[in-house]
């Protein structure tokens, strides 16, 4: 059997849950994987560190100070490796030549322009960063299409679809046989709490998931749904699927993945252990299979599996996403950005949780009169949104 060929990397945002996955991966196959730039947005010292082991051509940081500080650091240790700041550094090690595959796994807004020009490129795009689609859904599968990228969901939920699906699944669901799509939802640490309790959650609570280590803003989303909500919008773009074709089921114990339901009454699961070193494994090796150094899953430890309805009055970002996704144009990057402001508004204890969704359904019943044909026109209605929601928080607290 021959030998792979060595695939360059860029890991954008190396030092998030998911980036750090990511490398325990690559560490494990190094005949097949090399890293050639890692970045971060503030954390100098977790990128000086990886730095030390996966030793990239270039390092990011977002600001100049800090990435003045990490070639001091990286000088001093005897690495002579590039360090450049800012979005556009950002931009420039997804678009560069060499590197075969991006892992886009930058939280919110902030990764939207790096992967778009991963895509606008033709590289592997190694989507785990759901706002991208959310955003620009569109434009970011246009940008696919012209350029011959290959995308590959790594989202744990859409990367069980895209595994459940036909090789060839574009021009529709239905014209191969697909039925519906379930994707499938933890619940959340809060899945069984009352209203009232709900309204007193603090940060702390939001972000202990019960089944996965996340970072802060997407364990908060988790919490709402919101998380869910915007995966829907994802699939939708991912899989051409409409949002009646998609079911949100919660499963508690995130065995099950998502699954897919065909005509003839099949219903084909990916099931497997909540580690997120599986999908990324399975997209950087696509369409073979690596070790991801997960343990196969134990059914006889888990038991049993439980399934049931999400409760969309408790928790209505679920439902506000989906009307979202229904409004289309601006509406999904108006959700996406007002949800930003509110879950940052909600870890700092300027905002209840309960009051996330609300400023969330405020923002949108706003009239917007701008289109999101362009990504300047996105950007835009990002911009738009996140001073809406601002001043509505503000309201609020004075």
């Amino acid at each position: 059997m021959s030998q792979p060929a060595l695939q360059r990397i860029t890991v954008l945002g190396s030092t998030g849950s998911i980036g750090k996955s990511t490398l325990e991966v690559i560490a494990k196959h190094p005949e097949r994987y090399h890293v050639y730039a890692l970045t971060a947005h503030t954390s100098k010292e977790a990128l000086l560190a990886q730095c030390k082991v996966h030793r990239p051509v270039v390092a990011v940081l977002d600001h100049p100070a800090d990435a003045a500080w990490l070639q001091q650091a990286l000088l001093a240790s005897g690495l002579s490796i590039e360090v450049l700041a800012g979005p556009e550094a950002l931009c420039r090690v997804s678009r560069e030549v060499s590197v075969d595959t991006v892992m886009a796994a930058i939280v919110g807004a902030a990764g939207l322009l790096p992967a778009l020009a991963a895509a606008e490129s033709g590289k592997r795009v190694l989507l785990a960063n759901k706002e991208a689609l959310v955003m620009s859904g569109a434009l970011f599968m246009d940008a696919v299409a012209r350029s011959g990228a290959t995308l590959l969901p790594i989202d744990s939920e859409h990367n069980a679809i895209y595994q459940c699906l036909p090789l060839e699944h574009r021009g529709g669901l239905r014209q191969h046989g697909v039925r519906q799509l379930l994707l499938t939802a933890s619940g959340g640490p809060f899945r069984g709490w009352s209203a009232e309790s709900i309204a007193t959650v603090t940060p702390e609570q939001a972000c202990n998931h019960p089944n996965w280590s996340m970072g802060r803003k997407i364990s908060v989303d988790s919490a709402t749904l919101m998380n869910k909500g915007l995966e829907l919008i994802e699939a939708c773009w991912l899989f051409d699927a409409t949002p009646d074709q998609i079911q949100v089921v919660v499963h508690p114990q995130s065995v099950i993945h998502s699954m897919v339901a065909y005509d003839d009454g099949s219903v084909i699961a990916q099931l497997g252990n909540p580690d997120m070193r599986t999908p990324i494994a399975y997209g950087l090796s696509w369409p073979e299979r690596i070790d991801a150094g997960v343990e196969t899953l134990d059914l006889f430890q888990v038991a049993r599996l439980d399934f049931e309805a999400p409760d969309e009055m408790r928790f209505p970002c679920l439902r506000l996403a989906r009307e979202a996704m229904l409004m289309g144009g601006a509406a999904p990057a108006i959700l996406n950005a007002a949800n930003e402001v509110a879950v940052d508004a909600f870890l700092d204890k300027r905002l209840g949780f309960s009051d996330i969704a609300a400023v969330v359904a405020n923002v949108m019943a706003e009239p917007y009169d701008g289109r999101a044909d362009t990504l300047e026109q996105i950007l835009a209605a990002d911009q738009w949104a996140r001073e809406h929601a601002a001043l509505i928080i503000q309201q609020q607290v004075a």
